[in-house]
């Protein structure tokens, strides 16, 4: 239910009027998914704008986060190839063209959102909190106003991106299993495609690791969760052309680098430790 509203609210625009990009960075963000489509990742990281920035142009490629572009045409290519949704949209006469996925793609991941608030939400509190927290993600205007059908920006995937990663996060922690902090850490490699606010995931997982420490709640599930998902994040974080060595240079990634040197070392003198008092005995 949260899901249809969520959906069904964000659509009146479309209804009313039609279905069209609206705002210039959705514009911009529509003319890049379209040169991706049209002609390959690879010529879209190499793309040189002479249109934008003029006279001076732009290297596209290498100054966006292209999270949303690669998962609209993700969106279009399994649309076209999956035969029954293919063939029920053609009776419908709904055309199938890179247009039509960029302005849908953020009510759609509205709805998904929702849904993820509710994992989330369910796992830290329960499930009567997980389901307020999906209805009021749903109607809330600050998102919907990021999410409405035509405004394509790289906020309408990064808010769900953000909670999947938090989802998986707390997963990893009360699980200790090494699968759940990969997940994690894929899911953190979305999120720094798609969007600079990955910063925030970076600080605060890292933030709440240090929590955990100062109230002694540490154990060997925090250190298999935020290991693996430390060196595979930051690793798989980096391919992002626009985002390259900043993880190891800059200010905001080094709280994720003190907690893990912490981690390690407070792991390596607990095994000294304990290797001690087995030869002592």
């Amino acid at each position: 239910m949260a899901w249809i509203v969520g959906f069904s609210s964000r659509l009146f625009s479309v209804i009313r009027f039609e279905s069209i990009i609206h705002e210039f960075d959705p514009w911009f963000n529509y003319r890049a998914t379209k040169q991706m489509v049209e002609n390959g990742f690879y010529e879209f990281l190499n793309w040189f704008d002479v249109t934008a920035w003029y006279p001076l142009g732009r290297i596209v490629g290498g100054t966006v986060y292209p999270g949303l572009m690669v998962t609209s045409e993700l969106t279009l290519f399994h649309l076209r190839t999956l035969g029954a949704i293919h063939y029920i949209l053609q009776l419908l006469h709904i055309p199938i063209h890179i247009r039509e996925v960029c302005v849908f793609l953020a009510p759609i991941f509205s709805g998904l959102t929702a849904i993820m608030a509710y994992l989330f939400t369910k796992e830290v509190w329960n499930e009567r909190a997980g389901l307020f927290a999906a209805c009021f993600l749903a109607i809330v205007p600050g998102y919907i106003s990021r999410s409405v059908a035509g405004s394509y920006d790289n906020e309408g995937i990064a808010i769900f991106a953000l909670l999947l990663t938090y989802f998986l996060w707390i997963k990893a922690v009360k699980t200790g299993g090494l699968m759940w902090g990969v997940l994690c850490a894929l899911a953190y490699f979305y999120m720094v495609s798609a969007w600079g606010g990955y910063v925030f995931i970076i600080n605060l997982i890292p933030l709440h690791v240090f929590v955990l420490i100062l109230t002694q709640r540490y154990s060997t599930r925090i250190y298999v969760a935020y290991t693996s998902f430390y060196i595979l994040g930051l690793i798989l974080s980096m391919q992002v052309p626009f985002v390259g060595f900043q993880p190891v240079r800059t200010s905001e990634h080094m709280a994720a680098a003190g907690v893990f040197v912490l981690l390690q070392v407070g792991f390596c003198l607990a095994e000294c430790a304990l290797s001690s008092l087995t030869l002592l005995t």
